[in-house]
């Protein structure tokens, strides 16, 4: 047997093994969890899913992370991979379908426009938190709700100001928007340390042009309670803004002097509130 014959029969066995084992995640429960979840008077500590925005990736969990996981939770930090609305938020829902009993699902920023899709339906996510978010009704969308109030410097007539624009090959003439380092400091991270805002700026992840005009489907806020906080120094989603948003959500809310990165500024305070929704 041919090297190139062997390994694609090694690829094909594995490939096997991958669809089997997502087949006994759907009908295998965990018997452990099954005995607690029948039981009303049992606490089943929720797992906890924290889902990062446009320009940033899983990191800027990480000292929320930390301080969850040292209060004993279970946290998972998926990729969102920032390609469009109804993209990543079918990814979330996937990945969502992988997690046994309860789960408390935390979006920053555009990860508020996808939590609110991959949640609608899922009766395991007891309660979503928003930090610095976007909590869109169906239809709206992340550039429509970024200029609904005055103040967002990403709002902007030129938007070749304030963006760097590399092609997305076979994209159509779609484009990833970076934002310009000399400009991300002072956008997502004013008060936090010069060198810690520098090293975001430089490791962010890109957002698709096109995620800016695409419409929200139905909201899971609708049916699922919410918590949220509001960073009062935020250039990115305004703060008035922020603030209608969780009104029409009837959000547990709190506010905050940071910026837009308030879990990077403030983390035990977004902490504190997850913790919260986690409780209830």
């Amino acid at each position: 047997m041919s090297n190139r014959t062997d390994i694609m029969n090694r690829t094909r066995s594995v490939v096997a093994a991958a669809a089997a084992a997502a087949g006994a995640l759907v009908l295998i429960a965990d018997p452990a969890g099954a005995a607690q979840a029948s039981d009303p008077t049992h606490y089943v500590r929720p797992t906890i899913v924290l889902v990062h925005g446009a320009w940033a990736d899983g990191s800027s969990w990480n000292a929320v992370t930390k301080r969850l996981q040292h209060q004993g939770y279970t946290v998972k930090v998926p990729p969102n991979t920032l390609r469009g609305v109804a993209t990543d938020s079918e990814n979330l829902k996937a990945y969502l379908s992988t997690i046994n009993g309860p789960v408390v699902l935390v979006g920053h920023s555009y990860g508020g426009m996808v939590i609110s899709n991959a949640a609608t339906g899922n009766k395991n996510v007891k309660s979503l938190v928003y930090v610095d978010a976007y909590i869109p009704d169906a239809g709206e969308t992340l550039g429509q709700l970024t200029g609904a109030e005055e103040g967002s410097a990403l709002n902007v007539p030129d938007p070749s100001t304030v963006f760097n624009f590399v092609p997305i090959p076979n994209g159509g003439g779609n484009v990833d928007l970076y934002v310009k380092p000399e400009l991300f400091p002072q956008i997502f991270a004013a008060g936090i340390d010069p060198d810690k805002a520098a090293v975001l700026a430089a490791s962010q992840r890109p957002l698709a042009a096109s995620a800016l005009e695409e419409p929200s489907g139905t909201p899971a806020w609708k049916s699922i309670p919410s918590w949220a906080l509001i960073g009062t120094a935020d250039k990115v989603l305004p703060p008035a803004e922020q603030t209608y948003l969780t009104n029409r959500a009837h959000a547990h809310t709190v506010r905050v002097h940071a910026p837009h990165l308030s879990m990077v500024a403030k983390p035990d305070v977004v902490t504190d509130l997850i913790t919260d929704a986690a409780r209830h």
